[in-house]
C-alpha cells in the first residue's frame, strides 16, 4: 500500500505576488468592511496564506466620509485618546470623528483587526485611505473590489 505524500508550499518575501485593490466606502459599514480589508491585508485570500509572512495585498479605500454606522453607533461610540499624562484623556465621539478626520475612523477599524506585532505593522502599512474620490495610485493599477 503506498502512501501519499503532499508538500505544502510556504510563502515567503520572494514568491508572493501583491495586487493593489480599490474600494469605494460609500454606503459601506464600517465593521464589515474593516474586515475584509484586513482579512486581504494579512492575505487570507491568497491559496498559499502563511501566518508568519506578510503575504497581502495593498488595499486603497476612497470616499472614507460617506461609510455608515449601524444602530446607534454615530451617536453612542466613543473614540478615546490617552496622552500619558494625567488628565490627559481625549473622547470624541464618531458622528464629531467623521465629521473632523473621517480616514481616521476606518484607519482604526483595520488596524485593530491585525495582529498586534512587528508583521501586524508592517501589514498595516499597505493600507491607504482617502477622503473623497480620488487618489494618487493611479499608477500602480489598481482592480475594483466590490463586496456584496
Amino acid at each position: 500500500m503506498s502512501k501519499l505524500h503532499f508538500v505544502t508550499k510556504h510563502a515567503n518575501e520572494a514568491t508572493v505576488q501583491r495586487d493593489w485593490w480599490v474600494v469605494d466606502g460609500t454606503n459601506q459599514t464600517v465593521g464589515r468592511m474593516s474586515a475584509r480589508i484586513a482579512a486581504i491585508l494579512r492575505g487570507k485570500n491568497k491559496v498559499y496564506y502563511t501566518p508568519h509572512v506578510d503575504c497581502g495585498d495593498f488595499v486603497i479605500i476612497t470616499n472614507a466620509e460617506k461609510v455608515i454606522f449601524s444602530g446607534n453607533k454615530l451617536e453612542d461610540k466613543m473614540y478615546i485618546n490617552f496622552s500619558g499624562y494625567p488628565g490627559g484623556k481625549k473622547e470624541e465621539t464618531a458622528k464629531n470623528l467623521l465629521k473632523r478626520r473621517p480616514e481616521a475612523i476606518l484607519e482604526r477599524a483595520v488596524k485593530g483587526m491585525l495582529p498586534k506585532n512587528r508583521l501586524g505593522r508592517k501589514m498595516y502599512k499597505k493600507l491607504f485611505v482617502y477622503v473623497g474620490a480620488a487618489h494618487p495610485h493611479s499608477a500602480q493599477q489598481p482592480k475594483e473590489l466590490k463586496f456584496n
